[in-house]
This record gives structure tokens, sequence and C-alpha cells, in this order.
């Protein structure tokens, strides 16, 4: 099948899908712990989007207002680095291509590159920022080195309308700037991340490439907290358990997707909250409701 009618019947099924409204939550039997969190959570005036998929059958497993487009800080660097990945087929752009960082890159918050002092790196490695600690700077020069309106182009390429990376990481947003880094339904990024797992974004090499910069993920704060896995060290497997997942921090924002299999299913999932962030405790029942689900998740594959 050619590439330009995977894309029409992807965009076709994207399509589809918005036409209807979400009538209520959908949830399996396994799920209804998580559930409960978060309808105490919405309760509480926090906003709530989630859906998780079987990552063999497709079959939906948890929903809750999953259509809903909402902000999801770090997780659309997911989109900036399958542009990458589709990127390094081209001769001039290749893994060993040295990107410099300027001073207009610059910015504060997660990575370990601002903290470093090679002043280059190529551009693979960056990628592994990205993915490793959701580096800001590495996000900022490879955004540079490719183009914002690529990866927009890419992202609709891929038939998703709800879900984008909007700018570049600042440390001050102005009303001129984007108000948020990244916006996504619980929908389109389940779809996303299975497609990634199934080889299916762009192509085989580039999925591949993706998921294994995903893999490096060390932040396993939300929904994966509940795995019991070595935030540092996880890629190989621990008891039959293995994570692909990217998560997204902002002021009253925490958002995480993942791919995880274990010895008797294998789940993709979405969760993202908007909340008032105005004191800890808030914080910390947001974090709570997160891992409530991926306990739920946990004993589904596990």
């Amino acid at each position: 099948m050619s590439k330009p009618i995977q894309d029409a019947e992807r965009r076709s099924r994207h399509s589809a899908e918005r036409k209807g409204k979400h009538k209520g939550p959908e949830t399996h039997e396994n799920f209804a712990r998580g559930f409960q969190a978060l309808g105490e959570l919405a309760m509480d005036g926090v906003q709530v989007s989630a859906r998780a998929t079987d990552l063999t059958t497709g079959r939906v497993l948890f929903s809750v207002d999953d259509h809903v487009e909402m902000p999801t800080a770090g997780i659309g660097k997911i989109l900036l680095l399958i542009e990458v990945a589709a990127r390094l087929r081209d001769a001039d752009f290749g893994v060993y291509t040295i990107l410099d960082r300027t001073a207009a890159d610059a910015v504060s918050g997660p990575g370990i590159w601002q903290h470093l002092q090679a002043p280059s790196l190529p551009v693979a490695d960056l990628a592994a920022l990205v993915g490793a600690t959701s580096d800001n700077l590495a996000t900022n020069v490879l955004i540079r080195a490719v183009g914002l309106d690529a990866v927009r182009a890419r992202t609709e390429q891929l038939g998703l309308s709800r879900t984008a990376l909007l700018d570049l990481v600042r440390d001050q947003r102005g009303p001129d700037d984007a108000p948020q880094l990244s916006v996504g339904s619980a929908k389109e990024l389940t779809w996303l991340l299975t497609a990634l797992a199934r080889g299916e974004i762009v192509d085989a090499e580039a999925s591949e490439r993706v998921i294994g910069w995903l893999s490096l993920n060390t932040d396993l704060s939300m929904v994966a907290s509940a795995f019991g896995l070595d935030p540092l060290s996880h890629r190989d497997g621990d008891h039959g358990i293995l994570l692909v997942n990217k998560t997204g921090t902002d002021a009253g924002v925490r958002s995480e997707v993942g791919i995880l299999r274990g010895p008797r299913a294998g789940v993709t999932y979405a969760v993202s909250m908007s909340f008032a962030d105005t004191k800890l405790s808030a914080r910390l029942s947001v974090l709570d409701g997160m891992r409530a689900i991926g306990l739920d998740l946990l004993e589904y594959v596990h």
C-alpha cells in the first residue's frame, strides 16, 4: 500500500473518531479503582482526560473525556522526536551531525545539557537527552534544526488535529507566545503510541528510533510510579514488565503517555490532568490519582 493512501486512511480514521461526542466513561472492570480516583479528582475541580487500550486488540479499557484537547507540556516533544527520526534518513542530517547550542536556545527547567560543558552534541545524542530527561535545551536546539513548521506538517500528515507541539520551550510566555508548549487528546495520543509500537509512524526504522529514545525516560513519578521499576535503568524489563513512556510537567499540568507490556498483556495509555496548583495537597492528590490508574494498568498486564 502506498504512503499517500496510508496517510489518507489515517486522516479518515481520525475524522471518523471525532464525529461522536463523549457520552460518559468507558471502563473495563479491572479499572474501577482508577475511575473512582479520577471521579474524586473531578469533583475537586481537576480537569481529567484519560484513555487506555489493549495493545494487541485495540480494545478500549478505560476512557474519560478522551476527546478533550488538554495541555500536555513535554508530551509534545514526541512529535519533535518523530520528525528528527524521519530526518535521519537525509544525507546531510545523520545521527552524527553536530549541532551547536546558542544563547537563543538557552532555557531552564528539565534536562542536563545546560549543566554540561560540551557546547555541541550529535543529533542522536540530543534526541536521547530529550527522551531520557525531557531536556529543554536539547529540545530547542532540535526545533531550530528541523523547524517547528516541519513538526507541525508531520503532525498533520499523521492525521492528528488535537495534538500538537505549539512552540519552543520558554522560561516565560508572553502575550504573543503560544499559551502552552503542547496540547493533546488522550484518544490521539494512545493511537500515536500504539502506531509507534507497531512500527507504523513514518516507517519501522523511524518508529524504532523514537521508541528507543523514549525507553530512556527517567521520570516515573506519575502513572508509572505504580510499576515498581528502577527510574534510571528499566530498558531490559523487570519482573516481566517493559515500559516506554513520556511525561509532561508544568504549573497545574501533569500528563503521561506510555506503552506497558507484561506477561499477560500490553496496553497503551494517556492520562492528563489540569488543576489549580495552589497548594501541595492538590498536586499530591493528582499524583495519587495517576498512580491509582497505574496500579490498574499493572494489574491488567501482570
